[in-house]
């Protein structure tokens, strides 16, 4: 699952970021967690973390030991929330940067 079309347009890592933590939904992932799902180094992780962190996009808390990670219930699609089947070039337009 991916985050809802409205906070797609951010920089790759964020995008990555938000789509990891959607995938994991209520339970959470760790950075390290993280690390290992998007395919960045952790200098971009942490400034993407603290982009959405500042942003109110995601929700982190401290659970015992380690830090938790969650998406903010905005950015979880919904069966509503999906867009109706897009055409290919409509696909194609969303991932080639013009």
């Amino acid at each position: 699952m991916r985050a809802k079309h409205a906070y797609r347009d951010r920089g790759e890592v964020e995008v990555a970021v938000l789509d990891a933590l959607v995938e994991r939904g209520e339970e959470g992932m760790t950075v390290l967690e993280i690390r290992t799902a998007v395919d960045a180094d952790i200098e971009a992780i942490e400034t993407a973390l603290a982009a959405l962190k500042r942003d109110g996009l995601i929700d982190v808390s401290a659970d015992g030991s380690s830090t938790v990670i969650k998406p903010d219930d905005r950015v979880v699609p919904t069966p509503d929330d999906q867009p109706p089947d897009q055409s290919f070039l409509d696909w194609l337009r969303e991932r080639l940067p013009f």
